[in-house]
């Protein structure tokens, strides 16, 4: 009758003691199973180096090391059922092994595909709304299956314990006050789960929004099950509850589209002239490339005694640009009024009896 592979391992070990026969078969089962995985791994490396796609060489390279283990354990599972001593041995740890390798695996699995399809959302665009709206949903929905994978592990490895499993048994069957205690004690994991899903579905913020919250100007840089990560205009970093965007007021500027208005002041007086002011701004804004040409307007939006507020509006493509769009506009306009017009700006008039108004400021051009 020809042996099998564990008959002569069997064989081979049974020169030496007890305790370390076994130990013996343990490592050359092990070995056998690292020389399999290197064989087959080796040659998956190279079929995938020869295709365009990064999600096949992203899963091969996260499944490497799971898989590695998974396949130790299976030779020492499939050792163990010819040799009656090992199986012993091997029933002891298995129920902590098993579930911790299987676990692993579907993480590594997860986290692949969630990578592989990251690299289908890119954000480095310019119109990336679609894009931030598919990051946001695979961030959130991976970090609810990470969630559930190493809950559902870490409750199939404690349950490989008698006493622990006895324990549990025990509060399942009495309920009651115990029941209540647990739910109570689980209630904030619970309400953090419900509010991740929450937040994929309803998609009160994407991945990159620009948001106002707290009173500071920030980007949504990441966004966990239980709090969001705001990157402020100065580096720093707000760290806000995700309960506050579901149930507190936030402002989104990019909700719908990164494009948006907004507008200079010029306080001048009731005296000037608007025509040339309106000629030089369009000239300028025409002139800048941070411009998206939507909108330019010139309004005087407001008179008081002593002065007048002309509003310039003006649009760019993303808040950053139209920040500096403005600058540039305020610095520009400011210098051709003190060359072109200095008599523009506002003046206090002082009224001396009868006379005529005396005024302070700048003087009229002769």
């Amino acid at each position: 009758m020809t042996d099998t592979l564990a008959d002569y391992a069997a064989r081979g070990t049974a020169i030496l003691p007890h305790p370390w026969n076994l130990l013996a078969l343990a490592v050359a089962a092990t070995l056998a199973a690292l020389l399999l995985h290197w064989v087959v791994f080796r040659l998956l490396r190279r079929v995938v180096g020869r295709t365009r796609s990064e999600a096949d060489e992203m899963l091969v390279r996260r499944l490497a090391m799971p898989t590695r283990f998974a396949l130790v354990a299976l030779a020492l599972v499939l050792t163990a059922r010819e040799i009656p001593a090992f199986e012993t041995v091997w029933e002891r740890v298995a129920g902590f092994v098993m579930p911790a390798v299987i676990g692993w695996i579907a993480l590594a699995i997860l986290q692949a595909l969630i990578e592989a399809m990251k690299l289908r959302a890119d954000i480095s665009v310019e119109d990336n709304l679609s894009a931030r709206r598919q990051r946001t949903k695979l961030t959130m929905l991976s970090r609810i299956a990470t969630f559930i994978i190493i809950f559902v592990t870490v409750g199939l490895v404690l349950l490989s314990i008698p006493g622990v499993r006895d324990i549990g048994v025990t509060l399942v069957a009495s309920a009651g006050l115990a029941g209540l205690a647990v739910g109570a004690a689980a209630q904030p994991a619970l309400k953090s789960l419900i509010a991740g899903v929450q937040m994929a579905l309803t998609e009160p913020i994407n991945i990159d929004d620009v948001v106002i919250v707290e009173g500071e100007w920030g980007r949504i840089e990441d966004i966990r099950t239980t709090y969001v990560v705001v990157k402020i205009w100065d580096e720093r970093r707000l760290i806000v509850p995700t309960s506050q965007f579901l149930e507190g007021a936030f402002e989104n500027w990019t909700k719908k589209t990164a494009q948006l208005l907004g507008s200079v002041m010029l306080y001048l007086d009731p005296a000037t002239r608007i025509a040339p002011i309106r000629a030089e701004f369009e000239r300028q804004i025409a002139d800048n490339p941070r411009w998206d040409g939507r909108v330019q307007v010139v309004q005087v939006t407001d008179t008081r005694r002593d002065a007048i507020e002309v509003r310039l509006l003006m649009s760019a493509k993303d808040s950053p640009t139209l920040f500096d769009l403005r600058c540039d506009i305020r610095e520009g306009m400011l210098e051709w009024l003190a060359d072109h017009q200095p008599a523009a700006f506002a003046r206090l008039r002082l009224m001396n009896g009868e006379a005529e108004p005396e005024t302070t400021g700048p003087a009229p051009d002769s």
